[in-house]
């Protein structure tokens, strides 16, 4: 791996860690690296841990990416969206340490995985899409509907309402905020409970859960493939 993304493996537990620079953005190839961090956790069997940098989560997709034309942000948004539907698919649980704000992709990427857990702290979550002029995908209304509470589902997707960590937990964003300095003492904690599952059982819940929502997924990655409307 390289700067990246990080992977570490300690007593059954992976922990990947994104270090793409002061927004932490998703780009192609930090989402290659995710892939293959993944692929690396499948591989050891491992419970994951899924961190960013001390402050920030990840700010979103690559902004220098995404201004480079329509049809080159599509592919970047497609890269993400098949990632956030691999991590909802996950064999092995996944935690999301959210090391600060969550923004956009970064928000995603916390509606898509097994538990969240979120530090106090002047943090911002959420989409911020209709804000900043990008109508929302197809894929991303879904993921937040099937996870958001439904008092929240307007307001983030349409309204792009920003939380607080404390608002992110009422949300739907996160599960859990602790102290800073007890985010990956927490995060380790649970990955150690989570190892005690068994994995077959946990891999064939989630799917048999999720089944009806992963296919509908599919769909919306098709049709956003296919037509994206990025601007309005």
């Amino acid at each position: 791996m390289t700067d990246l993304v990080e992977y570490q493996l300690n007593d059954g537990v992976a922990t990947i860690v994104i270090a793409n620079g002061k927004a932490n953005a998703l780009s192609h190839d930090v989402f290659e690296q995710l892939n293959q961090a993944l692929d690396r956790a499948e591989k050891d069997g491992a419970v994951v841990i899924l961190t960013g940098q001390p402050g920030i989560f990840s700010g979103g997709y690559d902004l220098k990416e995404m201004q480079k034309g329509p049809s080159e942000a599509s592919a970047l948004v497609t890269v993400g969206s098949k990632l956030t539907r691999r991590l909802a698919a996950f064999p092995l649980p996944v935690i999301g340490a959210c090391s600060g704000h969550a923004i956009a992709k970064g928000a995603f990427i916390m509606l898509s995985v097994d538990h969240r857990i979120g530090i106090e702290g002047n943090f911002k979550l959420g989409l911020n899409e209709v804000a900043i002029g990008m109508t929302m995908h197809h894929t991303g209304i879904e993921i937040a509907r099937h996870r958001l509470a439904p008092a929240h589902f307007y307001r983030s997707v349409v309204n792009a309402e920003i939380y607080d960590p404390e608002g992110a937990v009422a949300a739907g964003f996160l599960d859990e905020v602790v102290a800073p300095s007890e985010l990956m003492v927490r995060a380790n904690e649970l990955a150690q409970q989570f190892r005690k599952l068994n994995m077959r059982a946990h891999r064939e819940t989630k799917c048999k859960a999720k089944a009806d929502y992963l296919n509908l997924l599919d769909r919306c990655i098709e049709q956003d493939s296919a037509h994206l409307g990025l601007s309005g």
